[in-house]
């Protein structure tokens, strides 16, 4: 067979005038011009990339100058360790990730819009650069009042909204430390993350909207005050109700237009390249969640490179990515103000009042980069929608998608369904680097099922045990998902972790040296990637191992089901194979006794014989994280007789009841 024949269908592809006019054509030519790189094309992404990961000082002292980077003080290097972990970039520079967000320049002149704030119930807002930079000194100047410095952590239980990023980008201003959590969190799964850091501020809401309903959180709020000892002030935004007020008579509560009453300088804390910027979370599945540490330069630099080379995005354009402030993607969704362009904050339910919100958003502000996790994805597909019949999405040219794999027939609907126009960006990445190693680039086709390239700067590799490289058209040539070299992203630590060896024992441990995250990858000879889920939750029937993603496609292909979970409960090491179970949410109305043969038959014709499973059990819900994962790896432990409080915490989920049938099916296996 040759290798042409093993090409996936293109469902994208930019001309060559296209191409040519994206920023990364332009650093190219500036590369070219100005590092005397030799490229011999604008527009060969592969070439690009190797030289990216071939000399990370050049591309990465090339990107900051090119992307703008403010050095308060000059760097006396761009890389002066290479270690992993350990790595140090830029030594001796200083800089602020609020400066690069609020500077006046292109995109962020007093008129320019910043952001678009819509909540579910159609409450919206709108502000410019000049309202933001007015009301982000106000907060800072709060913050000092109550005694914020650098280095001290300011943490919100708050929704997407203009409040929670005014204060996110106040305590960036002073050096201090940000870190949030969404308001339907539960207080355990709060405390569990706030508590190790040591808050001095909290920014709290009355409640918040989800689905039609409004829900008070004040006596959350009020119980997660007694939890932390170390929060010298709680401010409170009226969120549902303008007259809310909290218990605290001496002060230690204000309300946000207390907080906010007095003007002050818009000044920035030149602080340190790796100085932290904020904490972010593990899923905390299995014990209490990692604080995952990044930093100001780190973050200013990969997010400059993937807003503006991977996404072409700049002045003028429109960034959308629905998520909550539990989610990195949060996070990432900032990052479009450093590069000019405006932020569209969405708070409330994706699918309230029908599939359609999103998408009327999208066509009310324009988006032109719109983001979505897989399974929005898969749910507008289940219920057939066609956004392109019904919104003008003729703005719209990028869609994104992460959270869980994106399925082939994922792809293939966003072609048909949203149109041909836009470019399918799957990306993968994490929390634990607030960014992606494998993602899109506009200068690289979208072939069906495939994330289009390795990001710039990432030494992307898939490897066997042994670490040996894998590239393979054969879908069966997985292996894991390795990063060989440093990235300015990675964590420059964990929370409380002074050796380092819980950091060392997440990324580390298998392959030392090199960073392995735990996706199950293939590497194409495009330069393309299939991600396959999570490799500690890998199927291995009979000798083939294979994704769970590819199982998930499969299954929730079929209308009657609304959910499921693989579990191979085969333990690691094992000479004998254990059995496959497959565990089914229904649709309403439908059956397991006739859903089940057409599930086998398709399983056994598009997977394989081996990969049809032994049982199929129907559960009321799915186990998932507080950020919608499934919690794979702690239902298989339960099923090996592994002690639940042990294998799963259930503050860290979205539904703790939902592990009762479980926790059930291992007791009568015993």
């Amino acid at each position: 067979m040759t290798l042409d024949a093993d090409v996936p269908e293109v469902l994208w592809s930019p001309s060559p005038e296209q191409a040519g006019r994206t920023a990364i054509a332009e650093f190219a030519r500036w590369v070219r011009e100005h590092e005397g790189v030799e490229l011999a094309s604008d527009t060969d992404y592969a070439e690009l990339h190797a030289w990216s990961v071939r000399d990370l000082e050049g591309f990465w002292g090339a990107a900051a100058e090119f992307l703008g980077v403010i050095f308060r003080d000059r760097p006396t290097a761009v890389l002066g360790s290479r270690e992993m972990p350990g790595a140090q970039w830029f030594p001796g520079a200083t800089l602020n990730y609020a400066e690069h967000a609020l500077t006046p320049g292109p995109g962020r002149e007093d008129a320019d819009t910043a952001v678009v704030f819509a909540r579910e119930d159609g409450l919206e807002r709108i502000v410019t650069h000049a309202e933001l930079r007015e009301q982000v000194a106000r907060a800072r100047a709060g913050l000092v009042a109550a005694g914020v410095g650098k280095g001290d952590r300011v943490v919100a239980l708050a929704p997407n909204s203009v409040e929670t990023l005014v204060t996110f980008l106040a305590a960036a201003s002073l050096g201090a430390v940000w870190s949030s959590c969404s308001p339907d969190f539960g207080a355990r799964a709060v405390d569990d993350r706030f508590a190790q850091i040591e808050p001095v501020v909290l920014l709290a809401v009355d409640g918040y909207r989800y689905n039609g309903k409004a829900f008070d959180i004040r006596t959350t709020v009020a119980g997660l005050r007694e939890q932390l000892p170390t929060v010298r002030q709680t401010v409170l935004v009226p969120y549902l109700d303008p007259e809310a007020t909290l218990e605290g008579t001496d002060g230690s509560v204000v309300s946000w237009a207390e907080f906010t009453a007095e003007a002050g300088p818009l000044e920035f804390e030149a602080v340190p390249f790796d100085h932290p910027l904020w904490v972010l979370y593990s899923s905390g599945t299995t014990g209490l969640p990692k604080g995952i540490v990044h930093s100001h330069g780190g973050i200013v630099l990969e997010h400059l490179k993937a807003m503006r080379l991977q996404n072409d995005l700049g002045p003028g354009e429109t960034f959308f990515w629905f998520t909550t402030t539990g989610w990195m993607m949060w996070n990432f969704l900032v990052g479009g103000l450093l590069v000019g362009s405006t932020i569209l904050l969405f708070d409330g339910n994706p699918g309230y009042p029908d599939l359609g919100a999103l998408w009327a958003l999208a066509e009310k502000h324009g988006v032109t980069v719109f983001g979505v996790s897989a399974p929005f994805v898969q749910s507008c597909l289940k219920k057939g929608l066609r956004p392109r019949d019904s919104y003008d999405l003729s703005r719209m040219r990028a869609l994104g998608s992460t959270g869980s794999p994106l399925s082939v027939e994922g792809f293939r609907w966003i072609a048909e369904a949203c149109g041909e126009h836009i470019q399918i960006c799957s990306v993968s990445g994490g929390t634990d680097v607030c960014a992606a190693f494998v993602c899109s680039a506009p200068t690289v086709p979208v072939w069906l099922g495939e994330l289009s390239v390795a990001a710039l700067g990432a030494d992307v590799h898939s490897v066997d045990e042994r670490g040996d490289d894998l590239v393979s058209a054969d879908p069966v040539e997985v292996g894991e998902l390795v990063i060989t070299q440093p990235m300015p992203s990675m964590p420059v630590m964990f929370w409380n972790d002074p050796d380092g060896s819980r950091l060392r024992e997440a990324y580390y441990e298998m392959y030392p040296g090199v960073w392995r995250h735990g996706d199950w990858v293939r590497a194409t000879p495009r330069g393309s990637f299939v991600i396959y889920g999570r490799s500690d939750s890998t199927l291995n029937r009979g000798g083939v191992r294979m994704g769970t993603a590819d199982f998930y496609a499969v299954v929730e292909g079929f209308e009657e089901v609304a959910d499921s979970l693989v579990i191979d409960t085969t333990a690691l090491g094992a000479k004998e194979e254990g059995a496959l179970l497959c565990f089914l949410v229904l649709a309403p109305g439908a059956s397991l006794e006739e859903v089940e043969p057409r599930l086998r038959k398709a399983l056994r014709s598009e997977l394989s014989p081996r990969h049809v499973p032994d049982r199929f059990v129907v559960v009321d819900a799915v186990p998932r994280t507080l950020n919608g994962k499934k919690c794979e790896v702690p239902v298989k432990k339960i099923l090996a007789g592994v002690s639940p409080d042990t294998a799963v915490s259930k503050g860290a989920l979205q539904n703790p009841d939902a592990l009762a049938p479980f926790l059930e099916l291992a007791e009568t296996s015993r």
